[in-house]
């Protein structure tokens, strides 16, 4: 499965999570943080700059210093991942307000589907004055059944940053399968990992560098999304302040109290929990743990402050359920962005030369075809040609057994040349082996051994294994010491071994 680059995006902060599902288990493979750079120029230089020339208005400076910026911004993100194969990756972007909108629809829900959708985008215009298009809007329903839309409305900041990284890089474009929104995720993951009770109330405190989230649970449905918080660690003097936020939105949702706290984000300290036991001594308060993802590739100083990374899993996970059909999510892919990222992108100049390709094509596979048929023949007469060629090896094999074999009357020919001259005792011997082969055709001698003292050692085959027995009766002193089946040249011949002694032949030869 390709790795998935979950991007947050919140306000200046920028969180990434590179992670791949493993077993069924997230795995984190790195993790970075940066704040956005902006461009920086002062008002006066800023203004001095501007020429003005009829109705020509340039601002060639400040340009090239957002260029500047924009490329520090993509050297960054580089940097930080370095190792990890980018046009590999999938790009999910996680937003929050106000690159995103919510809107409580509570008209009719009787309408499903398209219906619905439209009923919603129209309800949108009348109370928003907002045109929006369906593929830019998703929905969920809520605890009470109500529906809370998501929209996007204009271009996304977030996924420009892709973009421009994509150029960067060299890259037409990083493929973004879809864009989600990072307070139903999040909702989602903790209901999943939580064991809550069907009529708990549970707050998700979602704590940012400048921001913070307030996102309310009923049961494991979500309950109500508050207002973004305009404070976070840099800004944020004391707790005291969450507490008259999250009354308010206790009274904006309906909840009269609360019996889960889950604390997320940059902040999940001791110091933090005990402020909100303090307030709510009745709720069980506690921080979001990542038991279900694997960490093993981070460092130490990384693990301790992964809570930051919690809407970059949540997203991750979000994902990877609705590929299993676990869950259905929100995808708020634009389609600007789906039609970039075609594989063919079409004028209607190049609708035009359809009807050619497709005759081309028509033209090459009638030429594949033809020269397959050829190629077919051909591989049947090379299959042919290496059967006869494997034949033809094995019958050379053989040849070669037998040549061995037949060599072995060389040695037997110098044993004659080194017998004494004039004993006679030779002659006599071959004499008799000759005429009993004579009468016996199916009967060879391929070796003759003198071994010590007189003793004689004959090898040879036979094609009929009874006149063996003959041969060793007819040799005096003689002894079959082996006969063993073997095959030469598709014929079943007996090779076999007589040892005998010749000095019952000396007086023969006197």
């Amino acid at each position: 499965m390709r790795p998935l680059v979950c991007i947050y995006c919140e306000g200046n902060d920028t969180k990434i999570a590179v992670v791949v599902k493993e077993k069924e288990k997230i795995k984190v493979l790195k993790t970075t943080s940066f704040d956005i750079v902006q461009p920086q120029f002062d008002l006066e230089e800023g203004l001095s700059n501007l020429n003005i020339d009829g109705e020509d208005l340039e601002l060639d400076k400040v340009g090239q210093k957002d260029s500047a910026s924009n490329q520090s911004n993509q050297s960054i993100i580089l940097s930080s991942l370095k190792g990890i194969n980018l046009s590999n990756c999938l790009f999910l972007p996680a937003l929050t307000e106000p690159a995103i909108y919510y809107h409580i629809f509570e008209g009719s829900k009787e309408g499903k589907g398209s219906k619905l959708t439209q009923e919603i985008i129209q309800d949108i215009q009348e109370t928003k004055n907002v045109k929006i298009r369906k593929e830019n809007l998703g929905y969920t329903e809520l605890a009470d059944k109500s529906i809370l839309s998501v929209f996007l409305s204009g271009e996304v900041q977030c996924i420009k940053m892709v973009n421009s990284l994509a150029r960067f890089n060299g890259k037409r474009y990083y493929k973004i399968p879809a864009v989600k929104s990072a307070e139903i995720s999040l909702a989602y993951y903790i209901a999943k990992r939580k064991k809550f009770f069907p009529d708990d109330n549970s707050l998700i405190v979602y704590i940012g560098k400048e921001y913070s989230k307030l996102i309310f649970l009923e049961g494991r449905k979500l309950k109500h999304i508050g207002s973004t918080l305009d404070i976070g660690t840099i800004n944020l003097h004391t707790y005291d302040v969450y507490f008259s936020k999250i009354l308010l939105e206790m009274e904006n949702g309906g909840i009269s109290s609360l019996d889960n706290i889950i604390v997320c984000g940059e902040d999940d300290s001791e110091n933090l929990i005990l402020s909100f036991y303090g307030t709510f001594p009745e709720a069980n308060v506690s921080k979001l743990e990542f038991d279900d993802v694997d960490l093993s590739d981070l460092d130490d100083s990384t693990k301790e402050i992964f809570s930051s990374y919690s809407v970059p899993i949540a997203v991750a996970n979000d994902y990877y359920d609705g590929l299993e059909n676990l869950h259905i999510g929100i995808n708020l892919l634009p389609k600007y962005v789906k039609e970039d990222q075609r594989f063919f992108q079409f004028a209607w100049h190049g609708y035009a030369m359809l009807p050619f390709l497709f005759l081309a094509s028509l033209l090459i596979t009638y030429w594949a075809l033809k020269n397959q048929k050829e190629i077919n023949f051909l591989d049947t007469q090379i299959t042919g040609k290496t059967v006869l060629q494997r034949q033809h090896q094995k019958i050379l094999s053989r040849i070669s057994d037998i040549q061995n074999k037949i060599s072995g009357f060389d040695q037997t020919q110098k044993i004659l040349d080194s017998a004494s001259s004039g004993s006679g005792v030779w002659s006599i011997v071959m004499s008799k082996i000759s005429g009993f082969i004579n009468s016996n055709p199916n009967l060879w001698i391929t070796k003759l051994d003198k071994e010590e003292g007189d003793q004689v050692v004959l090898e040879g085959y036979s094609l009929n294994k009874n006149v063996l027995t003959d041969f060793a009766y007819f040799l005096e002193n003689a002894q079959l010491k082996s006969v063993h089946f073997e095959a030469i040249l598709e014929k079943s011949t007996y090779r076999f071994s007589i040892a005998f002694n010749i000095s019952g032949y000396y007086k023969e030869a006197q």
